[in-house]
């Protein structure tokens, strides 16, 4: 679970995002604040994994804020004015959402967060770290203008379709608008391999490997060259 704050000022602004976050299984929103020293005296005996930060802010401006958290949770920019971009990826904001931002760009800005692992500030370090997310959660994926919710472990294998990809399912295939670089950054690695330049698969779902060829129920996925070597130092002790 991935905890968060939002620091807006705006109340149209921190309806959207709490209404974003509350679609996120893997978010917990533990606070909501209109300036940033109220939020710097909750976090004062308070640990969060990720902060939704505002720029323009009274009192204090969200940069200033920047400034002055050590350490500092996961940041994700939501503003208005473009300006601010550089000064924000050099402080190692994790993504900049420009108002007004859809859910669909909320959830890949998030995605960014909650499918790797996020140690909470001042927590101690967790022996488990590096386990990545269990493959019972699952995602939203936008196909036309609705919004399906997918159990990640269900995830088959993935095809690239130039910028588009195809998700394939026991339920059936579906057509997404994600690069199949996205799905290669953004599955937990544990379970999913690039077999590849055109197609991730699921590990759990490989039935039989036969040379170059991976079979997954009636289908049969080829094996680039390039990959081999990868997949069966990695993930040939999961069969």
């Amino acid at each position: 679970m991935t905890r968060c704050i939002i620091i807006e000022d705006q109340l149209p602004a921190q309806r959207i995002l709490i209404t974003y976050i509350s679609e996120i299984p893997q978010l917990e929103l533990a606070e909501t604040f209109g300036d940033p020293l109220s939020a710097l005296e909750f976090l004062k005996t308070n640990t969060v994994d990720l902060i939704f930060l505002d720029i323009h802010l009274p009192k204090l401006s969200g940069m200033a804020f920047l400034k002055l958290l050590s350490p500092r949770p996961k940041i994700i920019l939501t503003t208005a004015f473009t300006e601010y971009a550089l000064d924000g990826y050099e402080m190692d904001v994790i993504d900049y959402l420009l108002k007004p931002f859809s859910f669909e760009r909320f959830y890949k800005a998030v995605s960014k967060i909650i499918y790797t692992e996020t140690p909470k500030v001042n927590s101690p370090p967790d022996t488990e770290s590096s386990v990545q997310p269990d493959p019972a959660d699952f995602i939203f994926i936008k196909t036309g203008s609705d919004f399906l919710k997918l159990e990640i472990a269900s995830i088959q294998y993935i095809k690239s379709l130039g910028d588009y990809t195809q998700v394939f399912t026991p339920a059936g295939k579906h057509l997404v608008s994600y690069p199949l670089k996205y799905w290669s950054e953004h599955l937990p690695t544990k379970y999913f391999c690039q077999i590849h330049r055109s197609s991730v698969v699921n590990i759990r779902h490989i039935e039989k490997i036969s040379g170059n060829q991976i079979f997954i129920q009636r289908e049969i996925l080829t094996m680039g060259r390039t990959y081999k070597d990868h997949f069966f130092e990695n993930y040939l002790d999961e069969f």
